[in-house]
Formats: structure tokens, C-alpha cells, sequence
């Protein structure tokens, strides 16, 4: 990788973000529509993982370009984690407003995205000793690296990812145990659990890079994290296939976004098939591997138009068509971040 590819590289996160802040802001200030102000804050708050994945972006590719140093590799992780607790404040404040049913489903689901933000920001990290990962890759000896994480911090890192994880999975359990109640309930449940889709599949993306870097990557989780990340990206998509199916618009909608968030999660899966694959051995086509978020992008932008044109007839599509665009952003953004760890473990 040179210098001039690099800067592209860390550019799509930064430009991703600029699309969901502006876009979002967008549609919060066209009109005066409810669906706006669920629309607009959310695919605003989509930008903040955006930034997130720019610090992982930066953490590597300066590893690869030789351009790290001390303050950068305490700036970057700082720097997502501090766009993770701004959502996350975002998102409870909206939730300490009057009470409102959009602005109900709207906190939720900031929350949510803050908590993605966060894992993503546990995996620049991790990230922070990534030339490790190609020096081990290419030896034989099986001992743990005198520069790799230390037993302690490995465990916090993943621990930290998990604990996130499940934070995300008992609060959408919690709002679906009350869907009886009222629909914001169902709403803020499903996205929250398709977002928890999300925050598992990073604490897998966090569990290879530490244990790549620490030598102590074994064969059975070749198969088992990618596996997992894929099993959580499935899920989210039939779980949101079998919510298009109610006859309520005002709910089923919701399947669209839960779609979205499992297209999302292959994004994810990405990453973890190439670290996988490149791991203790060659593999030919880890250069097409950058291509699974490619498609996952025009996935989610193909959906946003069909809906766009849907939301037309009946404004209950209104928001998951906006939300479907933010997501296809995220998923173009983590097109860099595998295209990078390929450059970056590629034997050529």
C-alpha cells in the first residue's frame, strides 16, 4: 500500500460520515413530517460509527505505512470511543424528553448505534499492534510475542465487546417483553436486537485480532468466528423477513431495517473470513474477499430505492427507506477497513 492509496482509504470513512451527518440533518430540517425527526437522528448517529471505523482505518494503515507513533495510537481509540459515549449521552437524552412515541423509538435506537460505536472503537484497539498479525501469520514458532497483549488486556478487549453485546440483547429483550403494550415497543426491540446482531459479530471481529496477535489463534476458530458473525447476520435477516410478514405496516416496515442491520453483520463477516482465511497459509482469492461489502452495500441501497418509491403510497416506508441508505453507507465504510486488512496481510 502507498502513501496515495492510503489517504483514499482513510478518506471513505471520513466522507461516509459527512453523508450520514449531512443527509441526516437533511431530513430532520425538509420538513415538519413526525417520520423526519425518527428518520434524520438516526442516520445522523449512523455517521458517528463511521468516524469509529476511521480510527480503526488510521490505526492500521499507519501501522502498514510506517507513520505510527505514540500519540496516534492513544488519539484513534480515544477518538471512537469518545463518538461512542456522545451517541450513547445523545440517545439518553432523547430518551429524558417528554414522553413520545417516536422519540421513545428514536433514544433507543441512538443508544443502540452508540453501543456499535463502541465495539467498533474496542476493534482499533485491538488493532493497535496489528503488524503482529502479519509477522505471526508468516512463522512457525508457536509462543506468544514479547510485544503482544498481555493475558489481562487481551481478556479485558474481548470482554469489553461482550459486555456491550450483551448490554444490547437484555435492553432488546426487555423492550420486546413489552411489544403488548404499545408498537414502540416492538419498533425499539427489533432494531435493538438487530443491533445486537451487530455488536456480537464485532466482539468476534475483536476475539481474532487479539488472538492473532497473541499467536494463540487456533484451527477450530478458523471455522468457528466466521461462522458466528455469519450466524448473527443470517438471523437478523430472517428474523426481519418474518416481521415483513404482519399485516401492520406500522410494524412490519421494521423488517426492512432488521435486513439492513444483517447485510451489515456479512459486511462484518468480511473481515473475519480474511483473517481466517490468510491465517498460518495462502489463499488466492483473499483480494475478492473486499467485494462480500461491496455487494452488501448496493444490497441496502437497492432496497432504499425500491422503498423511496414505496414511502410515496404509504409513509409508513418512509424511514426505513432513509435508514437503508445510512446502511449502505457503513457497509461501503467497512469495504475500506477489509480492503486495507487485505493489503496489509497479503503475501505479494
Amino acid at each position: 500500500m502507498n502513501y496515495g492509496i492510503s489517504v483514499i482509504f482513510r478518506a471513505i470513512p471520513l466522507l461516509m460520515a459527512l453523508f450520514c451527518f449531512s443527509y441526516g440533518l437533511f431530513i430532520f430540517d425538509s420538513g415538519t413530517e413526525t417520520d423526519r425527526f425518527v428518520a434524520g437522528p438516526v442516520v445522523f448517529s449512523l455517521g458517528m460509527i463511521c468516524i469509529a471505523l476511521f480510527a480503526t482505518a488510521a490505526t492500521i494503515i499507519r501501522q502498514i505505512i510506517h507513520t505510527y507513533n505514540s500519540v496516534v495510537k492513544y488519539a484513534l481509540p480515544i477518538v471512537g470511543y469518545l463518538s461512542a459515549v456522545i451517541t450513547v449521552i445523545g440517545g439518553l437524552f432523547l430518551l429524558t424528553l417528554p414522553s413520545d412515541s417516536s422519540l421513545f423509538v428514536v433514544g433507543h435506537v441512538i443508544c443502540g448505534v452508540g453501543f456499535i460505536t463502541a465495539c467498533v472503537a474496542t476493534t482499533a484497539t485491538s488493532s493497535t499492534r496489528f503488524t503482529l498479525i502479519q509477522i505471526n501469520a508468516k512463522s512457525e514458532d508457536p509462543r506468544i510475542p514479547k510485544e503482544a497483549f498481555t493475558k489481562g488486556q487481551a481478556v479485558t478487549l474481548i470482554s469489553v465487546s461482550v459486555i456491550i453485546a450483551v448490554i444490547t440483547w437484555v435492553w432488546a429483550f426487555k423492550l420486546l417483553s413489552q411489544s403488548g403494550e404499545h408498537s414502540q415497543y416492538f419498533i425499539a426491540g427489533h432494531v435493538m436486537a438487530g443491533l445486537a446482531c451487530i455488536c456480537t459479530s464485532l466482539v468476534a471481529l475483536v476475539a481474532t485480532i487479539v488472538r492473532q496477535i497473541r499467536n494463540t489463534y487456533s484451527n477450530f476458530e478458523r471455522n468457528w468466528w466466521p461462522g458466528f458473525v455469519l450466524f448473527f447476520g443470517t438471523l437478523s435477516i430472517f428474523w426481519g423477513l418474518i416481521i415483513m410478514g404482519i399485516e401492520n405496516p406500522l410494524k412490519s416496515t421494521t423488517g426492512y431495517i432488521m435486513v439492513g442491520l444483517g447485510l451489515v453483520c456479512y459486511s462484518i463477516s468480511s473481515k473475519v473470513i480474511l483473517l481466517a482465511k490468510i491465517w498460518k497459509r495462502e489463499f488466492k482469492l483473499a483480494n475478492r474477499i473486499p467485494l462480500i461489502p461491496i455487494f452488501t452495500a448496493l444490497a441496502c441501497l437497492f432496497m432504499s430505492s425500491y422503498l423511496f418509491d414505496i414511502a410515496e403510497k404509504s409513509v409508513f416506508y418512509f424511514v426505513p427507506a432513509r435508514v437503508l441508505a445510512g446502511l449502505g453507507g457503513i457497509c461501503f465504510t467497512l469495504f475500506s477497513i477489509v480492503s486495507i486488512l487485505e493489503s496489509g496481510t497479503s503475501t505479494k
